[in-house]
């Protein structure tokens, strides 16, 4: 097997995609064995040669939360789902999203997205809205400015957003095509390629990427990989199902470390040029092993808070990309590595 992979490696470097077989195979390798282990060596070593040692940061804002029309089965802020915890408000106002946004950027994102829980996008007094508070942001922020707002059902309006100064997109396929279905039922895997394909058209950047350890099966991670490849996805989030309290996949058992690493690695070997992006769930989910997650292919970070989550410290998130020798944009301020010396603290104690 570690031929085998090597020679996957060699190929991607020199600028091939690997093939569904080809993904099969690699999906195939049990986490458990050494073979994960030179499969994180090949994507370290293809992240190395296509990102280098840059990690991009990323943070959002729930910018309006709760009582989505849409059933998806992993949501807490689905109107589906009424046992989940979860806020409920609309659209915050500009001042709200800017003091988010300064936040987000003092402590260390270089992009800042708009999050709105709702089906999607219409024409009329909400997009003008959303339009203006997108034109604050771009006019007095240093940053970019991202979005995550649901469907696009035109051109036209993916242009507005484009022309309002929004650089890049979020809108996940969530899951393989043959698993969409068991995810959500209001709308399909077919409308979220029609969305990706008009934000294209308007020349916005896309990130798009899925949540693992939904009850998908390996080969259908494969499946994904593929369709996100043919979409053409600049960012790719990697989000780790968090189950929360009251929604259909409450009693999911959360994945491995070891099957996220696998994951990771494998996306990073059929997706070489992508920004794979840790995101929602790492800290369940990967635990003490969130550091690996760079050494099997990612290359970017959501930093803060998740939409109804919590994250982690930013200076514990910053400590750990700097400890891999790895580097940001911005270091808000200087990290203190220093430890404490055990022995001078008995000392100092005894005196």
């Amino acid at each position: 097997m570690r031929d085998l992979i090597r020679s996957f490696e060699d190929r991607v470097i020199a600028g091939e995609n690997l093939s569904y077989d080809e993904g099969l195979q690699l999906a195939a390798i049990d986490p458990r064995s050494a073979d994960l282990m030179d499969l994180i060596s090949s994507a370290n070593r293809v992240r190395m040669h296509f990102k280098g040692d840059k990690v991009d940061t990323c943070a959002i804002v729930n910018a309006k939360a709760g009582s989505c029309s849409e059933d998806c089965t992993f949501c807490a802020q689905s109107a589906h789902h009424a046992a989940a915890p979860t806020e409920n408000y609309d659209l915050l106002d500009g001042p709200a999203i800017g003091d988010a946004a300064e936040a987000a950027f003092d402590a260390g994102a270089e992009a800042f997205g708009l999050v709105a829980a709702w089906k999607g996008l219409k024409e009329g007094p909400e997009l003008e809205s959303l339009l203006d508070r997108i034109r604050e942001l771009t006019a007095t922020s240093d940053g970019h400015i991202d979005g995550s707002l649901g469907h696009v059902p035109t051109v036209e309006i993916a242009q507005k957003l484009r022309d309002a100064g929004l650089r890049t997109y979020n809108h996940n396929l969530e899951t393989a095509p043959s698993h969409y279905g068991n995810i959500c039922t209001t709308h399909t895997f077919q409308d979220r390629l029609d969305t990706i394909q008009r934000l294209k058209q308007a020349g916005i950047r896309i990130c798009s990427g899925g949540i693992f350890g939904m009850g998908e099966t390996p080969q259908q991670r494969v499946e994904l990989a593929i369709a996100l490849r043919e979409v053409g996805t600049d960012v790719l989030p990697m989000n780790f199902l968090n189950p929360i309290s009251g929604t259909p996949l409450e009693g999911t058992v959360p994945l491995s470390p070891l099957e996220c690493l696998h994951t990771i690695a494998m996306f990073r070997l059929m997706l070489p040029t992508a920004n794979l992006m840790l995101a929602g769930g790492r800290e369940v989910n990967l635990r003490d092993l969130q550091s690996w997650a760079f050494h099997a292919g990612a290359n970017a970070c959501m930093v803060g808070n998740y939409l109804t989550t919590p994250g982690r410290d930013r200076h514990e998130d910053l400590r750990m990309i700097r400890d891999l020798g790895l580097t940001t944009a911005m270091e808000p301020e200087p990290l203190n590595d220093a430890p404490a010396n055990p022995l001078q603290m008995v000392a100092s104690q005894s005196t």
